[in-house]
C-alpha cells in the first residue's frame, strides 16, 4: 500500500513541474513583446479603378413544365350483346280459294276428212274401141293434120312417148295401178287418194304441157270415147268422154296449165 501511494505522489509532482515550466516561458514571451516598440511599415498606395458592376442577368422564368399526358381512358369493357331472340314463326295463313265455276266444255268435233275413193279401174270390156297410139284418128272421126307438112295429128302417140320418159309419171301411176287401166279424166279430172288436187298431179301436168304446146289444129281435133295409153311394166291409164277435144284437158275442172 505504501508503495502505491508513493507512485501517485511522484506523478503529481511531475505534472506540477511541467505546468510551472510552461507558465515561465509564457510570461517571458509576454514581457518581451511589451518592451519592444510597435513599428508599422507603410505600403505603397494602390490605384483602384472603380467600374460599374455588370447588370444583373435578367432572370428568365423557367417555362412551365409540360403537363404530363393524361393516362388513356380505360376502354369500356364490351357490353355483351344479348342473344337475338328467334322470331316466332308466323302461323301459316290458310287461304281457301273458291274454285271457279266449272264451265262445261263442249268436245271439239273434228270433221273427218272425206275419204277419197280410189281411182276407178276399167275392165278389158270397157276398153273395147278405145283409141291407142298409132291410130291417129279417134273413135271413127276424120283424121286431122297439124298444118306442118300435112302430117296427121297422132296426139295419143305424142302423149304416150312423153309420159313414158317422165319418171315422176311412172312413179305416180305405179302407186295406184292394180293390174287394170286407171281412169284419170272423164270430162273433169278425177280426185286421186292422198292428193289435194284432182287427178294424178304429175300425170295431169305432163299431159297439160304436151297438149298445150301441140299445134292448134291438133288441140282442136274432135275425139269420141276413151284413149288408152300404155306405160312400162304393164301400167295403163285411160281418159276420155262421149265427145270431146284435146283442148278440153286444159280447161277441165282441176286442170292447172299456163302457156307462156
Amino acid at each position: 500500500m505504501a508503495e502505491g501511494g508513493r507512485r501517485i505522489a511522484k506523478r503529481w509532482g511531475a505534472v506540477a513541474l511541467s505546468l510551472s515550466a510552461h507558465a515561465a516561458v509564457l510570461g517571458a514571451l509576454l514581457m518581451s513583446r511589451a518592451s519592444s516598440p510597435l513599428v508599422i511599415q507603410e505600403s505603397e498606395p494602390i490605384a483602384v479603378a472603380l467600374a460599374e458592376p455588370p447588370p444583373k442577368p435578367v432572370e428568365v422564368p423557367a417555362p412551365d413544365p409540360e403537363p404530363s399526358p393524361a393516362p388513356p381512358a380505360p376502354s369500356p369493357s364490351p357490353v355483351p350483346k344479348p342473344a337475338p331472340t328467334p322470331a316466332k314463326a308466323r302461323p301459316a295463313i290458310k287461304v281457301h280459294e273458291t274454285p271457279p265455276p266449272q264451265t262445261p266444255v263442249q268436245p271439239l268435233v273434228v270433221a273427218k276428212a272425206a275419204e277419197t275413193a280410189p281411182l276407178p279401174e276399167l275392165t278389158d270390156a270397157q276398153l273395147v274401141g278405145a283409141t291407142t297410139a298409132g291410130e291417129g284418128e279417134g273413135g271413127g272421126g276424120a283424121g286431122e293434120v297439124d298444118g306442118a307438112g300435112g302430117r296427121p295429128c297422132d296426139m295419143v302417140a305424142r302423149l304416150q312417148t312423153a309420159l313414158r320418159r317422165d319418171g315422176r309419171v311412172r312413179s305416180a301411176v305405179a302407186g295406184v295401178h292394180r293390174g287394170k287401166a286407171v281412169l284419170i279424166w272423164n270430162g273433169e279430172w278425177i280426185q286421186s287418194p292422198g292428193e289435194e288436187g284432182r287427178g294424178l298431179a304429175s300425170v295431169r301436168q305432163a299431159i297439160a304441157v304436151e297438149v298445150g304446146f301441140a299445134p292448134e289444129a291438133c288441140r282442136a281435133q274432135p275425139m269420141r270415147g276413151l284413149v288408152l295409153i300404155s306405160l312400162t311394166d304393164g301400167q295403163r291409164i285411160a281418159f276420155g268422154a262421149g265427145a270431146w277435144r284435146w283442148s278440153d284437158l286444159l280447161h277441165a275442172k282441176g286442170a292447172v296449165y299456163s302457156r307462156r
